[in-house]
């Protein structure tokens, strides 16, 4: 049975075709294992036999398993054709989805559409080659939200790039490419020097604003270009940061519109998720789906939910 996932492209084809958990299981069964050569989890085994119950059997340790042992679905409770709608959900809906609408759209409680959608977004981890070309790097801050408090309870002196109440995140964007944005300390040269050398290329040339933590740059294998935000300058010729100033904005629409509160515990995968969005942006809904589904072929276990950083 080959499954062509290139015709979910709506959330009707979905659930008409993985209409039973059987259906699901097949899916599992086909992408782990295309050539027919079942492999056994525990041992590594090969040819294992499936037996009556629906479980394989491994001849060389004589286990048995399910297909979704050493999955992202592994010793859930909940059933299969949930997770699919519920991943169909996630990549489809362009600034995210909340816990609570998956909850009501897969008819599972809220604190079980939050552990989906967790456990789906420890797979939203990042590519990591490296940019090239024409890359503009920048910074965000998220939180710290201060208008609607009480005068009694605002943090001063928090606008800007303060740190007091806000989370910076530094981004770079290779232009008609992909996005990379990591959760940092702060935004201080000796941090943001490290990670740009890390994911760009030698060669490249850089595109930031005046902030003082880029003056590395002026001495180092890349070509950089300034705009001075200060000055109102915003395009000079090719010299912007436009497109990495976008990628901004749709992460703060997924998180304040979608979310409206992310601990700065989880920032990163909420990062990780707009990153997905971004660089998938292009690509068809069945095609992320697809995506998606493949990365969940994976053990997440519960400590891996819980894991912060």
């Amino acid at each position: 049975m080959d499954i062509d996932f290139s015709k979910f492209d709506t959330l009707f084809t979905v659930t008409e075709y993985f209409n039973t958990d059987d259906i699901c299981k097949r899916t599992i069964a086909q992408y782990r294992w295309p050539d027919g050569d079942v492999i056994c989890p525990y041992c590594g085994g090969h040819h294992c036999h499936l037996c009556r119950d629906g479980r394989y059997l491994c001849r060389e340790c004589n286990r048995k398993f399910n297909v979704t042992v050493g999955t992202i679905f592994e010793n859930t409770k909940i059933s299969l054709r949930k997770w699919f709608i519920a991943i169909y959900l996630i990549t489809s809906h362009k600034k995210g989805i909340s816990s609570h609408q998956i909850a009501k759209d897969c008819a599972v409680t809220q604190k079980t559409a939050w552990n989906i959608l967790q456990k789906i977004r420890t797979r939203f981890s990042q590519d990591t080659e490296g940019l090239t070309g024409e890359v503009e790097c920048d910074e965000a801050y998220i939180g710290g939200r201060e208008k609607n408090k009480h005068e009694s309870k605002k943090t001063g002196g928090n606008q800007g790039r303060s740190t007091k109440t806000k989370t910076p995140v530094f981004g770079m964007v290779a232009r008609g490419g992909k996005v990379i944005a990591k959760k940092v300390s702060d935004t201080q040269g000796k941090t943001l020097s490290p990670i740009i050398c890390e994911f760009v290329k030698p060669g490249s040339r850089i595109f930031t604003d005046e902030y003082i933590g880029y003056y590395s740059l002026y001495d180092s294998e890349y070509t950089h270009a300034v705009v001075h935000h200060n000055a109102k300058e915003f395009v000079v010729g090719d010299a912007h940061t436009n497109n990495i100033e976008g990628f901004w904005g749709q992460l703060k629409r997924m998180i304040f519109g979608i979310y409206h509160f992310v601990s700065a515990a989880y920032l990163q995968r909420y990062v990780d998720e707009a990153v997905f969005r971004y660089n998938t942006r292009k690509e068809k809904e069945s095609v992320r789906f697809a995506e998606l589904f493949r990365r969940s072929l994976c053990v997440v276990s519960y400590k891996d939910v819980r894991k912060v950083g």
